[in-house]
C-alpha cells in the first residue's frame, strides 16, 4: 500500500472502534516507551492523555490508530481514515497487537529476572513491558542500520529527518506525525536527500541495497519469519552492512526474537552498569542467567536509561510543524 497518498478534502472518514485483548500484566506507557525509544519520535507517539497513536498506510490515505488503556485486561483501539478503505480498518487492530506485543508471555523472564539481585527491582518497576516490533523488515532494517556506532538521540535524529523528509504528514495527534516512509520512496530518493537526514554515505548504501532485496522480493518478512534465529541472522548478513549486531537488532526489534541479544553494544554496557552499579557483571552469564527470553534484558535497560531522564511514558509535546535538514 502506497504510503504517499493524503486523503482529499472531500474523502469520507470513517472511524472504527475496537477492543483488543492483552495478556496481563501489560502497560502501554512502558511498551510505547521503549519502541519509540525518545519522545521527539515523529512515527510513534505519546499523547498528553496516554495514547499512543501511530499512522499506518492505506491505498486511499493514511489512517490513524489511537490506542488507550482502559483496563489492565484490555486496550481499545480506535482507528480513523478513508471510508474507502474498510478493509484495511479492520486490519489494524491485529497490526496495533503485533507492534505492542499484547499476547506474549513474560513468566520466564520475570522468574529469572527475580533471581538477579542488581535486576530485579528494574523488573519489578518495569512490570507490564512487552517487547514492542517494528510493522515491517522494511522499518526494522532502516530502525537498526541508522543506530549502528551512534548515541540514541544522533539516531532518532535521523530516523525523525528521514520520516519528515520522505514520509507523508498526518493531522491529529496533537505532536507531529509521519507515516513511516517505505522501500521505494527512499529508493526513489537521491543521495543527497539521504545525506541530508545525517546518513552516512555508508549507510545509504547499505540501505539501498536492503531496500532493493526487499523490493525485489530476494528478502522478505515471511523468509524472516520462518527461520530460526541463527539462519534468520545468516540471511540478514548477506546485505553487506549487516552485520552480527545489526542482524540481531532486526530480529529483537522487528520480529520479536527473545532469544537474541545485541552483544558487543556500547550503550547495552553503559546502561547494564547504570543498573548493576559499580562494574557490570558479564553479559554471556546474565543472558545464560535470563535462559530463552534474555532479549527482554535489552528493552528493561534501555527503559532504565530512559527513566533517569524522565523520558518513561513522556508525552510529545505540540510544536510547529517539523523540517527536514
Amino acid at each position: 500500500m502506497s504510503s504517499h497518498r493524503r486523503p482529499s478534502r472531500t474523502a469520507k472518514l470513517a472511524r472504527s472502534r475496537f477492543e483488543l485483548a492483552v495478556h496481563e500484566p501489560f502497560r502501554l506507557d512502558l511498551t510505547a516507551s521503549a519502541l519509540r525509544r525518545v519522545p521527539t519520535n515523529a512515527v510513534d507517539v505519546l499523547t498528553p492523555a496516554g495514547e499512543y497513536v501511530h499512522a499506518f498506510a492505506a491505498p486511499h490515505g493514511p489512517m490513524i490508530a489511537r490506542v488507550a488503556q482502559p483496563r489492565p485486561d484490555a486496550l481499545d483501539v480506535t482507528v480513523e481514515g478513508d471510508a474507502r478503505d474498510a478493509a484495511a480498518h479492520q486490519r489494524v487492530p491485529s497490526l496495533v497487537g503485533r507492534t505492542l506485543g499484547v499476547d506474549r508471555d513474560l513468566t520466564p523472564f520475570y522468574q529469572a529476572a527475580a533471581r538477579l539481585r542488581w535486576l530485579a527491582p528494574l523488573a519489578r518497576r518495569m512490570r507490564g513491558i512487552k517487547p514492542p516490533r517494528y510493522r515491517s523488515l522494511w522499518e526494522s532494517v532502516v530502525n537498526s542500520v541508522v543506530f549502528q556506532q551512534v548515541s540514541l538521540h544522533s539516531a532518532t535524529a535521523v530516523v525523525r529527518r528521514m520520516a519528515v523528509a520522505l514520509g507523508t504528514p498526518v493531522d491529529g495527534a496533537g505532536a507531529p506525525l509521519y507515516v513511516f516512509p517505505d522501500a521505494e520512496r527512499v529508493l526513489r530518493a537521491s543521495d543527497a536527500e539521504l545525506r541530508a537526514t545525517g546518513l552516512s554515505t555508508a549507510k545509504v548504501a547499505t540501505l539501498r541495497r536492503a531496500g532493493e532485496a526487499i523490493g525485489s522480493g530476494a528478502l522478505t518478512d515471511a523468509m524472516i519469519e520462518e527461520r530460526t534465529s541463527p539462519d534468520a541472522a545468516a540471511l540478514l548478513r548477506q546485505t553487506k552492512g549487516i552485520g552480527p549486531w545489526t542482524a540481531s537488532v532486526i530480529l529483537l526489534r522487528g520480529f520479536g526474537r527473545l532469544d537474541v541479544f545485541p552483544r558487543n553494544d556500547s550503550g547495552v554496557a553503559r546502561n547494564l552498569a547504570l543498573v548493576a552499579g559499580g562494574r557490570p557483571p558479564d553479559v554471556d552469564d546474565v543472558l545464560d542467567a535470563l535462559g530463552p527470553q534474555h532479549g527482554m534484558l535489552y528493552f528493561h535497560l534501555l527503559l532504565a536509561r530512559l527513566e533517569t531522564r524522565g523520558e518513561v511514558g513522556d508525552a510529545a509535546t505540540p510544536r510547529r510543524p517539523l523540517r527536514s535538514k
